[in-house]
């Protein structure tokens, strides 16, 4: 008889955007030392999720184990722009020694870091070799990045190989049907549809159920979605970014959300295209004057 996953629900909270209520529940007894790591990476990334990147990097400390100095490596990382070339070089060390270099979480801060720094090649040199379902997982989101559903495909049936009804394969499930279309998006809504009966309802998957709303044309309920999403969290950037899509299909105002989305994530792919376009119309402006 297998024994029981005393982290179940903590990495369930943590996958599906309930990073609150992963570090509220949190407490876990007569765990195992491994657990217990794993543990306090979830609640730590779960911070980081958050925001709170200067309370990870003040209580990971230099003698803790190798997964949790690698999520402080990705809490300093995304702390400023001012240490991501030290953070990069840290890492670049780490993976090239044989005797932590395959540690799985270390790998898969490395493909979050290099998949932020959009080295998607970098990325997979380090998550391609899989191990654990987060690692496939974040195979899929690279793949998908790279416009390869057809790489993004294969990874998904290796995670339906290891656990069809696990939450993350069902995640990876809905992105690519989001990201292939057509009659996929459905399928992708049913998806979330039923997250959203099983589990307190977060951001992630309202703004799951939104986009495909918005596929479908459904863009006032999509709004609706939305809204919800910013009540939970007025600074989240895709319930931000979505709202700014949603808005303009509405023909609502929606400077308001773009504003917020480049105040609070000013390096949101949105606010650089927005910014890209507005540039290209001064100078047309300005040659035309």
């Amino acid at each position: 008889m297998a024994a029981p996953d005393h982290l179940f629900s903590l990495r369930n909270n943590f996958y599906l955007g309930a990073y609150q209520a992963a570090i509220n529940n949190s407490d876990l007894p007569n765990l195992s030392p491994d657990d217990a790591v794993e543990r306090d990476c979830l609640v730590y990334r779960s911070y980081i999720a958050l925001g709170s990147y200067q309370l990870v990097i003040n209580e990971i400390d230099n003698s803790a184990a190798t997964p949790l100095q690698a999520v402080k490596l990705l809490a300093l990382y995304l702390s400023s722009p001012a240490n991501k070339e030290s953070t990069i070089s840290s890492l670049r060390e780490w993976l090239a020694d044989s005797a932590i270099g395959n540690n799985a979480i270390l790998r898969l801060i490395a493909g979050t870091v290099f998949m932020h720094e959009e080295d998607y090649n970098e990325a997979l040199k380090h998550t391609n070799a899989g191990g654990t379902l987060e690692l496939n997982a974040l195979n899929v989101q690279i793949f998908l990045k790279m416009h390869r559903s057809d790489y993004a495909e294969k990874q998904l049936r290796v995670m339906q190989q290891i656990d069809e009804d696990h939450t993350l394969t069902q995640l990876a499930n809905a992105w690519l049907n989001l990201a292939v279309g057509g009659s996929k998006i459905q399928e992708a809504y049913l998806i979330f549809q039923d997250f959203s009966e099983k589990y307190p309802m977060t951001s992630l998957i309202l703004n799951g159920k939104a986009v495909c709303c918005m596929h479908m044309g459904n863009f006032d309920e999509a709004e609706t979605l939305l809204l919800e999403a910013l009540n939970k969290d007025a600074k989240d950037p895709e319930t931000l970014a979505n709202l700014v899509v949603c808005s303009l299909h509405l023909g609502k105002p929606s400077s308001r959300y773009l504003s917020q989305l480049k105040l609070s994530h000013p390096d949101h792919i949105l606010v650089k295209r927005a910014t890209y376009a507005e540039e290209n119309f001064e100078r047309a402006v300005q040659s035309v004057a």
